[in-house]
């Protein structure tokens, strides 16, 4: 509520009424505010006059509806190009502030504060900016009721891989820390009205006391948060031309091996290769975008997290990171994977439509894709022809936070062609209940082979939020010949029910926050009714002060059943009952130290067995450790170790060890410059006689410096060399068609150093 009427020279906004969401109006002031108006932590009386001032945070953790231990005030205003929001945040402990140099979205070990914006104000989808004491930035979009990702309701929503332009500058005082954002219109998409009426929730966080702190109140005794938002009324906007030009320019010098004949492989060398590229952005009157990109640059200068591969039986998922594919990838999310755009591995051209028009969005995506011709041999007869992705998605809102779609997926490639196409809802049944489903079929025929495929595909998911109690129920049914090539499904001919769900009881207190039980349980059957899988894995989970928890399961089980079809050399379906054990735990509890960790142990199954040999039931030890330190204020270095260990029990012989140690050392010279170093090896230590896993090692060493002005405009220089124990001859195993291993000694097996430079032109 409004401390005076509008045209009163000083605005502030009280503690919030949890039953009454308040309504305020943001001023327009003709001169944009500066971190020097704020001197002292006090605005000076020329700027106090002219922004709204809002103050009264509540808690939501560790205390839903709390008082805060920090005071926090925000001054809001607009202009003719931004939105502004000053964050006067006063610490007792100012000295214990968490606020380091570290490379942008890399802040939530620190103190941050954030500002997240509704502008189509139908409590559905957002914008998300935070920011440490420094001015760090972190951006990313809102989408409510955005489940099944493994997350509760209240965080999953978050798509970090938007990155957009604004500005932010932050200062640690003697009392706390000051933090001012600027939000160019440009980077925002909302309807041509006037007035604008939107929604607002500012937050801040305190890590060293697991505080949350909201305005206005945000509890998670309910499921969303805009429908708990501020309605900011009043916003006056000027349409103006938006358009986006990144032209890039890369040199790449690399050495690799050329794989395309299996049984042929050689070295081949490029030096200096020069490419150019062009990504455009054009805003249609002003809630629509159209992108447009001409020989995209794809390669990541990100690299992906390590992940353990060996002894899996199905496809392991590593996340989409370029960038032209990750902008507004929400618009095409559905419960079921469709649209996994690492299919696409090779473009040259590619042009996306997003935006919103009233109750209906609409997100399509049509792109070539050059890579299936590139691995063929030159003999083959599609050798050097393209795949083409058609993909569109239209849905509608309906009743409360509440929408449904229709999705439509197109891959062809050599005359044949993978069509997926199906209906999808997301309701929202009263305060903490969320149902969300889909319906899909396939069609599917693959003209080089001469076969012809299709069938249905199910989910359907229902998840209750709360403060205590949390369930999600899942159930998924994918028909035998249900295929999708733009989308991520890596096992089919299963009916798979699945629950998730916990009971916390909260003491709140300053050192133990939190306690209860968590159960993980699954059945998978075939088509025909056989069981394939039940999965069960109670848990005990505490969360403490400073992001420390620690999850216990005592006992788990997991009844693996294989059938002939999965294993040739089985003559029936065979039972593999695995009880095991694990624990998860993690803590921040030091503001220079982050760790966390995950171990099972128990009965397993070698999925990989010698030529001839049927699956074998033995011991498995499975682990991934993660130690990060923050040293100095500049410098991270993020440690890792997985684990894969299988051995078989009688008599006791290991079949296969994989290692993975890494380690990423970050050094931020200033917000734009910063050094990066990856160092990882990779063993897979393979007894011959009980695994078909050929013994691997691999040392990777990965070297950048990046210049990042803002998200477009960039440079980048980097080296990546790749030593494996290849023979040196690069002979072919002629039964698996791998290049043979050598016991001793490495080769290097690729090699590429580039410079690439990208500059945002926006008019």
């Amino acid at each position: 509520m409004l401390a005076a009427a509008l045209g009163a020279a000083v605005f502030a906004v009280s503690a919030y009424v949890f039953a009454a969401p308040p309504i305020i109006q943001i001023p327009r002031i003709a001169t944009a505010p500066t971190l020097a108006d704020f001197e002292g932590m006090r605005p000076v009386a020329a700027v106090a006059e002219h922004m709204l001032k809002v103050t009264g945070f509540i808690a939501r953790e560790p205390a839903d509806g709390a008082q805060p231990t920090q005071d926090t005030d925000v001054y809001l205003a607009y202009d003719a190009h931004n939105l502004y929001a000053v964050f006067i945040c006063w610490d007792k402990e100012p000295d214990r502030i968490r606020a380091r140099m570290t490379r942008r979205e890399d802040i939530f070990s620190d103190d941050s504060a954030e500002i997240m914006i509704d502008t189509f104000n139908d409590a559905r989808r957002g914008y998300a900016f935070a920011a440490n004491p420094l001015g760090i930035q972190w951006d990313a979009l809102w989408t409510e009721g955005s489940i099944g990702k493994g997350l509760p309701l209240d965080y999953s929503g978050f798509d970090q891989s938007f990155d957009t332009v604004w500005n932010s500058e932050g200062r640690v005082t003697g009392q706390g820390y000051m933090l001012l954002m600027a939000i160019p219109f440009k980077s925002l998409r909302f309807p041509n009205t006037n007035p604008q009426q939107w929604r607002i929730i500012l937050n801040r966080g305190i890590p060293r006391t697991n505080e949350n702190l909201f305005w206005p109140r945000i509890t998670n005794r309910i499921q969303g948060r805009f429908n708990q938002a501020a309605v900011a009324t009043g916003l006056e906007m000027s349409r103006v031309r938006n358009i986006q030009l990144i032209p890039y320019g890369l040199l790449r010098g690399f050495r690799d091996i050329d794989q395309r004949d299996p049984a042929n492989p050689f070295f081949e060398s490029r030096t200096l290769q020069p490419e150019i590229g062009l990504d455009a952005k054009f805003i249609l009157r002003d809630s629509f975008v159209l992108d447009a990109t001409v020989n995209p640059d794809f390669s990541q200068v990100e690299s992906d997290q390590p992940q353990i591969t060996v002894n899996q039986r199905f496809e392991v998922f590593f996340p989409e990171k370029r960038p032209f594919f990750l902008e507004n990838s929400n618009y095409f999310n559905t419960p079921i994977d469709l649209v996994f755009t690492r299919r696409i591995a090779h473009p040259e051209f590619g042009l996306r439509l997003t935006g919103k028009r009233g109750p209906w969005a609409l997100g399509l995506l049509a792109s070539d894709d050059r890579a299936p011709g590139e691995v063929l041999p030159p003999s083959d007869a599609h050798a050097g022809e393209r795949a083409t992705f058609t993909i569109a998605r239209v849905s509608r809102d309906i009743l409360d936070q509440s929408n449904i779609g229709a999705t439509y997926t197109d891959r062809e490639f050599g005359g044949g062609y993978n069509r997926v196409g199906g209906v999808d809802a997301n309701l929202k049944l009263g305060q903490n209940w969320r149902l969300q489903g889909q319906a899909v079929t396939s069609s599917t025929v693959d003209v080089i082979f001469g076969t012809r495929s299709g069938g249905p595909g199910y989910k359907a998911d229902l998840e209750r939020f709360g403060r205590k109690f949390n369930l999600q129920s899942l159930y998924v049914d994918y028909s035998p010949g249900f295929n999708t090539e733009t989308g991520f499904v890596n096992r089919v001919d299963i009916r798979e029910q699945m629950i998730n769900a916990s009971y916390y009881f909260r003491p709140e207190g300053k050192f133990l926050i939190s306690y209860g039980p968590t159960l993980e349980q699954f059945n998978i059957w075939d088509h025909q009714g056989t069981a394939l899988d039940y999965f069960f894995y109670p848990g005990f989970r505490v969360d403490m002060a400073r992001g420390t928890y620690v999850n216990m399961h005592p006992f788990g089980y997991d009844d693996v059943r294989l059938r002939p079809v999965d294993y040739g050399t089985l003559s029936r379906v065979t039972a593999f009952p695995q009880p095991f054990w694990g624990i998860e735990a993690g803590t921040r509890w030091l503001k220079e130290m982050d760790f966390t960790a995950f171990f099972v142990s128990g009965k397993g199954v070698n999925y990989n067995p010698a030529a001839g040999q049927v699956p074998s039931l033995g011991h498995e030890d499975q682990g991934n450790f993660t130690l990060t330190f923050h040293a100095r204020g500049r410098l991270r270095v993020d440690n890792a170790y997985l684990l894969e260990h299988i051995r078989q029990n009688q008599p006791s012989l290991s079949a296969v060890t994989n290692h993975i140690f890494r380690s990423k050392w970050n050094y931020q010279f200033t917000r734009a410059l910063s050094a990066r170093v990856i160092l990882q090896y990779t063993s897979v230590l393979s007894n011959p006689e009980i695994s078909a896993l050929s013994p691997t090692k691999n040392f990777n060493a990965d070297f950048l410096i990046t210049y990042l002005l803002h998200p477009g405009t960039a440079i980048y220089v980097g080296y990546n060399s790749d030593l494996a124990n290849l023979n040196r001859g690069l002979a072919v195993d002629p039964v698996t068609g791998f290049i043979l291993t050598a016991r001793n000694g490495y080769i290097n097996d690729g090699r590429q150093f580039f410079v690439k430079a990208s500059y945002l032109f926006r008019f």
